[in-house]
């Protein structure tokens, strides 16, 4: 993970150890946007990564969908 990618995350470790005991543990997907955050910075860096979790959390409304939700594999440019 690049450094700015780690500069991002810490709002979501922040949330994460904060805010989400407070609201409680009901995500509609799985795995929870904090934790698909997390693993989209770490897979596709910051730009890409934040892009990711943007949708995501976009998608997190009462019309939205729910299940699993993976983060995509990155594409190897050969």
């Amino acid at each position: 993970m690049t450094l700015f990618a780690h500069l991002l995350a810490l709002p979501v470790r922040a949330y994460r150890l904060v805010f989400s005991p407070w609201v409680g543990f009901n995500c509609r997907y799985q795995p929870t946007c904090s934790a698909y955050a997390l693993e989209a910075l770490e897979k596709h860096g910051a730009v890409k990564g934040t892009w990711l979790a943007a949708k995501r959390i976009g998608r997190c409304h009462p019309w939205g969908g729910n299940g699993y939700d993976p983060v995509p594999e990155k594409h190897s440019d050969k």
